[in-house]
């Protein structure tokens, strides 16, 4: 819960701390002493934007800080753990709002962005606007009220995921469909892949074919050579005969000069090696021809190559790999013709899924729906409407298509008197009406989820007499439970606090001021005294006051 709130040079506010206990704390004040400064100060620390309008004129910036006791919090401490952001078992919140527009966050000391800071406050505050009455004249509003009251995220989850599967699916047979002629593209991949198959494109393949082609090509040449090397190393003063005269020479010599022995072990091998060469010399002339067929056949190859590589607008040694992605992509369009006939099926099976989660979600929705209509009735009742009625109509969607909120939709409906017909809630015209209505939904619907604080502001607008009094009740007895802030401006409802602020302003200096300050027992009263009989306190209101508390306690 809320324990501590400090706020500096905000709106009209130079400086307040206030300390905040359970149960219901009710702020009341004068029209435009600024009683919903409290609201407005939560609201920014939960992540609202603010315009530099808000820092108190003459100030260099507005600064907010909010400290929670988080033992009634367990969301809010999981997501501090989770986020690395927890300090104990407590939390504060800090902003601050310069002149020039610039804005800063802080969750227990560590900086943090204003997404942060409102997933924080999610969890910690729930705030409900004076006009918040209007929200529910929105037909999406009343559904999300039904599911919040139902408790059915899960639902909600599975069927939202379920409706996701779908479209995906469905965008996918999409893709597939309006790729163009996908039997053209086929046709014209496969009869590429098949001249480039008809070639061998490997790097070794190619390296061998260029080979040949300067072997045939210069055939000649090579010819030649090597019949004139075979004829050298065949003549009477050829090198093989002129080493082993050397060696024959050194042979007689070599006993006197050990060193020698090596030398002739290198002229023995170099002889092998000039009878190895003149061997392949030989081998090679024999693989020598003159052949032109050849050479066109190895020319034709080379050219049908480098078209090829022209046609593809690739290198020659690339042919293997654009070879490949063709393949590829004929493999994927074969494939896609396949995934396009098993598409539909799992269309229509993903489509059944959702049908029956959103099936079990209506089963929820309606149970949820005679929960609360029944709660509402009871409730309006007390607030002053004797025979009226609230109900919960659900609609099936127009579109049958898997929808990420359900199969149906809702409309509120209500019989503000016995005998007639409901009707949509947006059609009631009493403002006084609506404001009940919607307060006694608001009451049946609230303190079921784990948000520890609840800030109320003026949501008891257009109602007083007795049913102002039973407001207040349900809202001290909703502070059983949860935390709750109430801005009032009705004394039955003030009356039912556990605790009283008052929010005056002042101007000093031509400047306005607002101050809050925690009311005492005879302050409270006379307090409630003033919202009772206006600026002239008269001893009748002083006596309605001091009866009102004593009807509390």
């Amino acid at each position: 819960m809320l324990t501590h709130l400090a706020i500096r040079d905000f709106a009209v506010a130079s400086a307040s701390e206030l300390e905040f206990g359970p149960g219901m704390t009710a702020i009341s004040g004068e029209t435009g002493a600024g009683k919903s400064l409290l609201v407005d100060a939560l609201g920014f620390l939960s992540g609202l934007r603010a315009d530099s309008g808000m820092v108190r004129h003459g100030a260099a910036r507005a600064e907010l800080s909010a400290d929670f006791d988080l033992d009634d919090a367990p969301a809010a401490l999981a997501w501090l753990r989770a986020q690395e952001f927890d300090d104990g078992t407590t939390c504060q919140l800090r902003r601050t709002l310069r002149a020039d527009g610039g804005s800063r966050a802080w969750i227990n000391g560590r900086p943090a962005t204003l997404s942060q800071l409102g997933e924080l406050a999610g969890h910690l505050v729930e705030i409900h606007g004076q006009h918040e009455h209007q929200a529910l004249l929105s037909r999406g509003s009343q559904l999300a009220l039904l599911d919040a009251y139902g408790r059915h995220d899960a639902l909600l989850d599975q069927v939202a995921a379920a409706a996701a599967a779908w479209s995906g699916l469905l965008r996918e047979r999409e893709t597939l469909s309006h790729g163009g002629d996908v039997g053209e593209r086929r046709d014209w991949l496969a009869h590429q892949l098949q001249e480039l198959d008809d070639e061998a494109l490997d790097a070794d393949a190619i390296a061998e074919l260029e080979t040949g082609h300067r072997r045939q090509a210069h055939a000649a040449a090579l010819i030649a050579a090597c019949e004139t090397t075979l004829a050298a190393l065949g003549e009477e003063h050829s090198l093989s005969r002129q080493l082993q005269h050397l060696r024959g020479e050194l042979a007689r010599v070599r006993e006197h000069e050990p060193r020698l022995g090596e030398v002739d072990t290198m002229l023995e091998a170099a002889g092998i090696q000039l009878d190895e060469a003149q061997l392949l010399l030989q081998r090679v002339r024999d693989d020598l021809d003159l052949d032109p067929g050849r050479l066109e056949e190895f020319e034709r190859r080379l050219g049908r190559l480098h078209d090829l590589a022209r046609k593809h607008r690739v290198a020659p040694e690339s042919l293997a790999a654009h070879r490949d992605t063709l393949a590829g992509e004929l493999d994927a369009l074969e494939r896609a013709g396949a995934r396009l006939g098993a598409l539909d099926g799992e269309i229509e099976a993903a489509a059944a899924h959702w049908r029956q989660a959103a099936a079990q979600l209506g089963r929820a929705r309606r149970k949820a729906a005679d929960g609360l209509g029944h709660a509402t009735t009871a409730l309006i009742t007390e607030l002053g409407m004797g025979g009226g009625r609230f109900e919960i109509e659900l609609e099936p969607q127009p579109e049958p298509r898997p929808d990420p909120q359900g199969a149906e939709r809702a409309e509120f409906l209500v019989s503000a008197n016995a005998g007639q017909p409901p009707r949509p809630l947006r059609k009631v015209a009493s403002g006084g009406e609506l404001s009940r209505i919607s307060l006694a939904i608001e009451v049946a619907a609230l303190g079921l989820d784990a948000v520890p604080t609840m800030v109320f502001d003026e949501v008891d607008s257009g109602i007083g007499g007795a049913v102002a009094g039973i407001v207040g009740q349900k809202l001290r007895a909703l502070g059983e439970s949860r935390q709750v802030l109430c801005v009032t401006h009705l004394p039955q409802v003030a009356a039912q606090g556990h605790a009283h602020y008052l929010v005056s302003k002042s101007a000093e200096s031509g400047i306005t001021e607002s101050e809050v300050r925690r009311l005492d027992a005879r302050q409270r009263q006379e307090e409630l005294a003033r919202m009772l009989g206006g600026v002239e306190v008269s001893r009748e209101a002083r006596a309605a006051a001091k009866r009102l508390l004593a009807d509390v306690s």
